[in-house]
């Protein structure tokens, strides 16, 4: 039964309670003490915790159950975090009662005396014993668990024993387990009334697709709420041996890049530039290019592209599952997507006028070009006739970038799919075009050009404007590998993807709503970085 409990006033440490463990959750002072200031610390020091950039007001507990195996019991929790912007979001925390006294002082959230033993109630996760019954329970999963708490494996999650356990690292949103130095167990922090879209995504790919280059479903925990609707608190996975993310692998690449402008003695200036969203394969870049970038970083570009429209192939293949079903453009989507991004765009709008004075040199000239050509920006995003679209929309990973992948010697895995933080968990299952996943990836090609000069520009003898200029040629070029290799991949397996000018149309309508995204966060974060999606904005009104 669902307990919601407003913070009231509380009971005076020491806090002793009568109940066993096995009962305290039905213990309502318990809960008024657990609800109170003590947890509102806690929670608001975690990485997880999304809600830093809001007042938080108080939190109840708005589901609570039990995990357990034979005589160990822990509790999973479902708190509502209520905020004074009159919002609210929710939280899972697994808790357990511990009473040595040297166990995880870091990670206490209350000392509390159970029948007179003194202990601390903490996050669960820090225990072994925890983590090894979670990892059990969905080791021996029934083929049709119909629980509260449910807990699923797949085929592939068989004749194995639990070895060890430990955290991944230092992870922003989630918390992942490493099990055996094999599996990976991902606890979902943040959760939606609805089954995960990267539960989701990760089993149809998978599991049903028989995708390679995304880390194997193993198994999933889903919990069901007082409205008996499905949510998602776990998703186990296969461990993927690499080398670390394409991110910091690009950025090194990049830096090779840019430090060959000195080394070779290359004129930016006479450059040969290509057209913008050209498509060609490696042979068709010019020699004075491949000379200066290489072969390398254009053969991973390829490979990339060849992972990413072997995913969108999957993802576009299925013909009985209805949520995963290919879909027309339609009016009803025609709305939403206006209807979102307009929002979007006037809280960018909002943001972009009341951070000018953190602001100078090119990014504060490209922030009042986007104020100036406003009425036109708006007017793109309006301009959206799906009578004329004739591709498809699918299932797509939903916030596509180089973080989301993982370099493997000389190939990329997939992962990540639980869409763009922003959006509602419904936003995130809508159908949309594949090229918004690229588009996605373009930007994130933009993004590492320009953090690439940020980050070494002391290191580096030319100008900053001559360094901006040679990152957008070879940002040029990188698109048009990756479109040469991503669009004949695609029409071999006949995924309809629109004709030329609509493709062009979706990647700069998509790369238009990414770049408008991104200034919302660089503007609050890190505005010296403001310059990078003010560029990009600015290349797609101008061209």
């Amino acid at each position: 039964m669902a307990k919601k409990v407003t913070k009231t006033s509380v009971l005076k440490p020491p806090y002793n309670f009568s109940n066993t463990w096995e009962t305290l959750l039905e213990n309502e002072e318990f809960i008024k003490v657990f609800l109170s200031d003590i947890l509102e610390d806690y929670i608001i020091k975690q990485r997880w915790y999304g809600g830093k950039a809001s007042q938080l007001k108080y939190i109840e507990l708005a589901e609570y159950f039990r995990i357990q195996q034979h005589d160990e019991v822990y509790y999973g929790l479902i708190l509502e975090v209520n905020f004074t912007e009159a919002f609210y979001q929710h939280y899972f925390l697994p808790i357990a009662f511990v009473s040595d006294e040297s166990f995880a002082k870091d990670d206490r959230i209350l000392p509390i005396s159970i029948q007179d033993q003194k202990g601390f109630i903490i996050d669960a996760i820090n225990l072994e014993a925890f983590r090894k019954v979670v990892f059990e329970r969905i080791l021996t999963a029934r083929p049709k668990d119909r629980t509260r708490v449910s807990y699923h494996k797949s085929e592939l999650f068989t004749n194995i024993s639990y070895e060890s356990s430990r955290f991944m690292g230092m992870e922003q949103s989630n918390t992942s387990i490493v099990y055996n130095e094999k599996y990976v167990l991902k606890f979902f922090r943040r959760i939606y009334a609805d089954r995960n879209p990267d539960y989701e995504m990760s089993r149809f790919l998978s599991d049903k697709k028989d995708f390679k280059n995304t880390p194997a479903y193993l198994g999933s925990i889903q919990i069901k709420d007082h409205e008996n609707v499905n949510i998602t608190i776990g998703l186990m996975q296969e461990m993927v041996e690499n080398q670390g993310d394409a991110w910091e692998y690009m950025l090194t690449e990049f830096h090779k890049v840019f430090s060959n402008l000195e080394h070779k003695k290359i004129d930016i200036t006479k450059l040969p530039r290509t057209e913008d969203f050209g498509r060609f394969q490696i042979t068709d870049v010019p020699p004075e290019i491949i000379d200066w970038v290489g072969l390398n970083v254009f053969t991973k570009i390829q490979t990339l592209a060849k992972r990413t429209a072997e995913m969108h192939i999957a993802l576009g293949s299925e013909f009985e599952d209805t949520s995963f079903t290919p879909a027309h453009f339609n009016g009803d989507y025609t709305v939403w997507l206006k209807n979102r991004l307009l929002y979007q765009f006037q809280n960018r709008l909002n943001t972009i006028e009341n951070s000018l004075h953190k602001l100078e040199g090119l990014a504060l000239e490209l922030a009042h070009e986007f104020l100036d050509k406003k009425n036109e920006i708006r007017k793109r995003f309006v301009n959206f006739d799906w009578t004329k679209l004739k591709g498809e929309r699918i299932r797509v990973h939903g916030d596509y970038h180089l973080g989301q992948v993982l370099v493997q010697d000389d190939d990329f895995y997939i992962l990540d799919f639980e869409g763009e933080p922003e959006s509602t968990i419904r936003d995130r299952k809508v159908k949309q075009p594949p090229l918004k996943d690229v588009a996605g990836l373009f930007r994130s090609f933009h993004y590492a050009i320009y953090a690439t000069i940020f980050n070494n520009i002391e290191l580096y003898k030319h100008e900053q404007q001559e360094l901006f200029d040679a990152g957008e040629i070879l940002y040029q070029y990188l698109k048009g590998v990756f479109l040469g290799t991503y669009i004949l991949k695609i029409q071999d397996a006949n995924l309809n993807i629109g004709y030329h000018q609509e493709r062009i149309f979706l990647l700069k309508y998509a790369m238009l709503e990414k770049a408008v995204y991104e200034l919302g966060y660089e503007l609050n974060s890190r505005p010296r970085w403001a310059v990078i999606p003010l560029k990009g904005i600015s290349n797609i009104i101008n061209n």
